[in-house]
């Protein structure tokens, strides 16, 4: 067996959740009086024969036919951002970690999107167009929302197939007991239930918390309400992915220890705005707060990927690395403290350096380059 490392990061959601529920389809085959659900087809279907599983035939330990999943999700990451489809520098920030699936995986190109956080996430979930979920679009605050309750995730079946199953980070289907993770498959969950537009609200002029309340960082186990921990502000909002990626890596650490196959949703926060980095790379790349989130972005990324070589499971772990949508326009602005102007200057600036050196040919003139005989 090799690693699968899969590159979706055209926010392909049909070929993200096609990958899911290959793997979640054929691995219930090693659990019988469990109900199948297949990559947009709902209950009722006949799960796969564990034959057809590219890890099935795996001698010896009992996590054989079952490999770990990690699915790394990313908020609003364009299809050119990261250097492997052409951003990465051109952004402001290399992605060598994130470039690195790419390099040692599969990279997709085709582009299958929903609109919106929650209507992609959902589809990702439930291998279903969202509207059948009555998630089809973002819930405005303080109405009604959540993934109808009996809709089935991927973490359902995947559970009864004998997976740890863990989310950590943002959800967006449900921010009541009854529609957070908890309640639809994981064994435990860390983050936001709802979107990181929210951490301002708490700073905008004129707010007051008995007209809109603050929104808050939980947390939930399988069985248990789940609790608030702290306020989702300004502040949490810099450092919340830092968390996001801790908690998988333990979840990883203690699954191995444990032997036991884990599917891990980490659903990092950036590089959805507001655009504020975490303080330990604020200023690192030069190029402003987004490039800044970007390089962030990789090295959470990479101490995932680290994490699973230095447990020794890569041989049996399929990555994914992959977003919701596409970025936001409201994130774009044309300054030299963005993701567009001032990496591009600078490879303007280069470029202008070399034709000092080696200036270009006027145009209608021959060109004075002699080939050697």
């Amino acid at each position: 067996m090799i690693t699968k490392k899969l590159l979706h990061c055209g926010f392909s959601v049909l070929a993200a959740a096609t990958a899911l529920y290959s793997v979640a389809t054929n691995v219930q085959a090693a659990a019988p009086s469990t109900s199948s659900l297949q990559a947009g087809s709902g209950r009722g279907k006949e799960p796969a024969s564990a034959e057809a599983s590219p890890f099935a035939k795996a001698s010896g330990d009992k996590t054989a036919g079952k490999p770990n999943i990690l699915f790394i999700l990313v908020d609003n990451l364009g299809y050119g951002e990261i250097g492997s489809y052409g951003g990465g520098v051109t952004r402001g920030a290399p992605t060598p970690r994130i470039d690195s699936l790419a390099k040692d995986g599969a990279r997709f190109l085709n582009m299958n999107m929903e609109t919106q956080c929650t209507p992609s996430r959902s589809s990702l979930m439930t291998g279903r167009f969202s509207i059948r979920s009555g998630t089809y679009a973002v819930p405005l605050g303080g109405v009604p929302e959540g993934l109808t309750q009996w809709e089935v995730t991927i973490a359902e079946p995947l559970s009864a197939a004998g997976y740890a199953t863990a989310l950590h980070g943002k959800w967006h289907l449900g921010s009541h007991d009854g529609r957070l993770p908890n309640d639809q498959g994981f064994d435990e969950w860390y983050g936001i239930p709802r979107t990181t537009d929210e951490s301002r609200w708490s700073s905008s002029p004129g707010w007051s918390p008995d007209i809109v309340p603050r929104k808050k960082i939980m947390q939930g186990k399988k069985g248990e309400k789940s609790v608030a921990l702290n306020d989702y502000d300004i502040v949490q909002r810099r450092l919340i992915d830092v968390e996001i990626t801790k908690r998988p890596v333990a979840f990883m650490e203690r699954q191995a220890k444990a032997g036991k196959p884990f599917f891990i949703y980490a659903s990092l926060t950036q590089p959805h705005l507001p655009t504020e980095p975490n303080p330990a790379f604020k200023g690192r790349t030069g190029n402003g707060n987004w490039a800044d989130m970007l390089a962030e972005m990789d090295s959470n990324v990479g101490q995932m990927l680290d994490a699973v070589d230095r447990l020794g499971i890569a041989e049996n772990t399929i990555v994914i690395f992959t977003s919701d949508n596409g970025t936001d326009p409201r994130e774009e602005k044309p300054t030299a403290d963005t993701w567009v102007v001032t990496p591009m200057l600078r490879i303007v600036g280069a470029f202008n350096a070399t034709t000092k050196d080696a200036p270009l040919i006027p145009m209608g003139e021959p060109d004075p380059y002699v080939p050697r005989k």
